[in-house]
């Protein structure tokens, strides 16, 4: 039997809102199960404990565990956008009430860092040409949110 890999998303108090924020951005998303803290646990009988949910098909679990723990870039959620369009889409609701990073990351609201990118970025960085992978990364480190048609003129040069 093989694995499965659940991604924990430590929060203070935040966890419920969150994953209805997450499921409410992406398609083919839900909340999976919510459980309260039991009596004698370290929180209030009844707060909510955690939060299971799935985003475009990834299930995560979001836990209300205290405030000693913070998110920083060292993680990140990584979108992968087909189009300008899907890139513009979940940055601009992802980045709402958080704050734009360069080269596509951002921090959502509750902290967690997030990279909002084209899959065509990949590709170009990985050019046999390094003339053009060169173009096209200079081109990435000016941005905060990717732009699309640049990184293609950079990569055309």
């Amino acid at each position: 039997m093989q694995p499965r890999i659940t991604p924990f998303l430590w929060f203070d108090t935040q966890a419920q809102e969150a994953a209805e924020h997450y499921t409410s951005i992406f398609k083919d998303s839900r909340i999976l199960k919510v459980t309260p803290y039991p009596e004698g646990a370290p929180r209030p009988a009844g707060m909510v404990m955690t939060v299971e949910f799935e985003i475009a098909g990834q299930r995560l679990v979001a836990l209300n565990g205290g405030p000693e723990f913070t998110f920083n870039e060292a993680v990140s959620l990584n979108v992968g956008c087909e189009d300008q369009e899907e890139v513009d889409y979940y940055w601009t609701r992802l980045a709402e009430g958080g704050e734009e990073g360069p080269c596509g990351w951002l921090k959502d609201k509750f902290g967690v860092s997030w990279q909002v990118e084209p899959r065509i970025l990949g590709e170009m960085m990985a050019s046999p040409e390094p003339e053009q992978a060169k173009r096209v990364t200079e081109a990435m480190l000016k941005m905060k949110k990717i732009d699309v048609q640049a990184l293609k003129d950079a990569y055309e040069g």
